[in-house]
Parts: C-alpha cells; sequence; structure tokens
C-alpha cells in the first residue's frame, strides 16, 4: 500500500468500513462516484470515462469557476448522473464510494486572477472532501501537479524529488497548496486509516480545455485558428511534456482501482521545446502565421519532464497518443468553438 519508502506502513490505522447495506444480499449496489471539478476540462472527460460502467452512479460538485456546463451535456438528465453546484470550500454531506478530488483552476490566468480562492480550494477544499470519505468510508484520489516539483533542480522529475518551490511567488497559491493537500491527504490516510491516491499529473491538452486560459497547447492551437502570431515565451528553449487528456483519464482510473497510495507521476515522457511546440502547431494548424517571442512570466519552470517509471510498473500505464496525432483532434474542438471552419 505504502510508497515513497516504507515510512506508512507499521503506523497506518484501518479504513473505515462502508455502510453495512453494501454486502446486503437485498442491496446491489452501483458505485457511486463522487468527482469535484467535474465539469471542467479534464473532469468532464473522467465523467464520460465513468459514465460509460452502467454500474457507476456519478455525482459532479462544480461552483463553475473554470468549469463549464456545456462539458456535461450530455449526461445532464440521465438516471444515473447528478450534477450539484457546489464549492468545495463549504462541506459536502453525501454517500460516496469513491471522491475524484479535482477540484482547483489549474490555469496560471485563473489561479493568479484569485490567488486567495485557489488556496481556500487546494486546502479547506481537501480537508473537506477527507472529512467526506473519512465519515462515509469512502476511497480518495487527489489530482496534484507536476508543480509540487516547482521550477526543478533535478531533471528528468521522480516522485521521490522534493521540490523546488517558492513559498511567496505569484504561482505559489497552486504550487504550496497542492503541497499541502498531499501533505494532508497523507496525514488523514495514517491517522484515520482512510483509503488515498495520489496522481501527479502534468501538461494534459485535448478537447475542451479553455480557450483562453493561458496554458501553451490552447494559446498557440487558438492563435493559429484566429490567424495571429504564436507568442513564445523567452527563451523558447524551456520544455514540457504533453499527455492527451485520454490518456490521462485512464491513467486516474487504473490509480483509483489500484492498491498504491502513490504519489505517482501520470503524464507524457516525450519532451518538446516551447519553439519545437510552435512549430509543430504552425506546420499542423496554420502554416501562414509568424512566431514572435515574448516576456517571461516569473517563477516559470525552465523544464518539465515525468519519469512514469512507476505509473509503467504498479499501473501498467503508458500515454498512447503521439502529440502530432491528439493537435488536430483539439484543432477540431477549438474550431467549432471559435467557429472558423477550416479553409
Amino acid at each position: 500500500m505504502a510508497s515513497n519508502g516504507d515510512h506508512t506502513s507499521g503506523s497506518t490505522k484501518k479504513p473505515p468500513t462502508p455502510s453495512p447495506l453494501r454486502n446486503s444480499k437485498f442491496f446491489q449496489a452501483n458505485m457511486r462516484i463522487l468527482v469535484t471539478g467535474g465539469a471542467g476540462f479534464i473532469g468532464s472527460h473522467l465523467v464520460d470515462r465513468l459514465m460509460e460502467n452502467d454500474k457507476n452512479e456519478v455525482i459532479v460538485a462544480d461552483n463553475y469557476f473554470t468549469g463549464s456546463k456545456e462539458n456535461l451535456r450530455k449526461w445532464i438528465g440521465h438516471p444515473r448522473f447528478e450534477l450539484i453546484r457546489h464549492d468545495v470550500t463549504e462541506p459536502l454531506l453525501i454517500e460516496v464510494d469513491q471522491i475524484y478530488h479535482l477540484a482547483c483552476p489549474a490555469s496560471p490566468i485563473f489561479y493568479k486572477h484569485n490567488p486567495v480562492k485557489t488556496i481556500k480550494t487546494n486546502v479547506i477544499g481537501t480537508l473537506n472532501m477527507l472529512g467526506l470519505a473519512k465519515r462515509v468510508g469512502a476511497r480518495i484520489l487527489l489530482t496534484s501537479t507536476s508543480e509540487v516539483y516547482g521550477d526543478p533542480l533535478v531533471h528528468p522529475q521522480d516522485e521521490g524529488y522534493w521540490g523546488n518551490v517558492n513559498p511567496i511567488g505569484v504561482r505559489s497559491c497552486y504550487d504550496e497548496g497542492k503541497r499541502v493537500a498531499e501533505t494532508l491527504m497523507f496525514d488523514y490516510h495514517r491517522q484515520h486509516g482512510i483509503e488515498i491516491r495520489i496522481a501527479r499529473i502534468f501538461n494534459t491538452y485535448g478537447p475542451r480545455m479553455n480557450i483562453d486560459d493561458g496554458r501553451v497547447v490552447s494559446n498557440f492551437i487558438a492563435q493559429a485558428i484566429r490567424g495571429e502570431p504564436l507568442t513564445v515565451q523567452a527563451p523558447g528553449t524551456q520544455t514540457r511534456s504533453f499527455c492527451y487528456v485520454s490518456d490521462m483519464v485512464d491513467g486516474l482510473i487504473r490509480l483509483m482501482e489500484g492498491d498504491n497510495t502513490g504519489p505517482i507521476n501520470i503524464g507524457n515522457p516525450g519532451e518538446f521545446t516551447m519553439l519545437e511546440l510552435a512549430e509543430t502547431v504552425k506546420e499542423i494548424i496554420n502554416p501562414n502565421v509568424e512566431i514572435t517571442v515574448v516576456e517571461n512570466t516569473p517563477d516559470d519552470p525552465r523544464q518539465r519532464k515525468p519519469i512514469i517509471t512507476k505509473a509503467n510498473e504498479i499501473l501498467g500505464w503508458e500515454p498512447k497518443i503521439k502529440l502530432r496525432d491528439g493537435l488536430p483532434l483539439m484543432e477540431e474542438d477549438f474550431r467549432r468553438r471559435l467557429s472558423v471552419p477550416k479553409n
């Protein structure tokens, strides 16, 4: 069960038992699954996958700060689906078996716009979800982030690396908020026996991303479709790795269903510089656009690449979709939403 060494072994309590009805011969229960942030980009794709299993009942809690009902439109009214407008910084009383805790703005534009709300969501929101898991005996998965590694001094990054994070920077509400959320998860696990799972997710892209969310893939695709210059932040040699959303969802479900607490990196180890990404988007979407270099934002990590050995060995997971295959799928979605047909 333990990971990152054996520091969770000997002292961990047994998890609370779910309702005795779960084992009753009269009660053929579906799995009731709560997805916080389920109206968001990754959350809504996760809901799609969970709803494919007709044994699952899925409940989404979202305050629509960055998510949208539009992402869940096809499930509204479905008998196995519920949508609750709820902010996780307030307690939620509900009966569930599993909790996927995704609620948190993940784009710098959104989390810098309201940094206090972001850290509240990470800390108070995670406390509330852990309190719920404790009350009802649910297993809880936290989507943490590669941002816990900060601007890494080790490259590439594995789960044993403790990170290099500025605690007072403009991104700290997100970076440090997620680090505290991980701490809370393990403290509840050790002290109360809660079944926890922690995924450290790296850059993810795909349909339903917010068009103007400030993240590099959505920026470049929107700019290319609009015929605007692709704005690469200086120096352009900083690297990221990009995981297509269906691969990410597959990794999250495997982690939830498995026996390892994590943290486990889930991401695509294919590494691209920002200039390489811009050239690829230009080639695939609009060869006529220019590429310009603009000033960088503070605390922008220079390198980001996951070591996914644990995901591979423990979960049997690795990404399948290459960047060149995923970008056109995202372009199609963006063109529809921007009402710019392909010539």
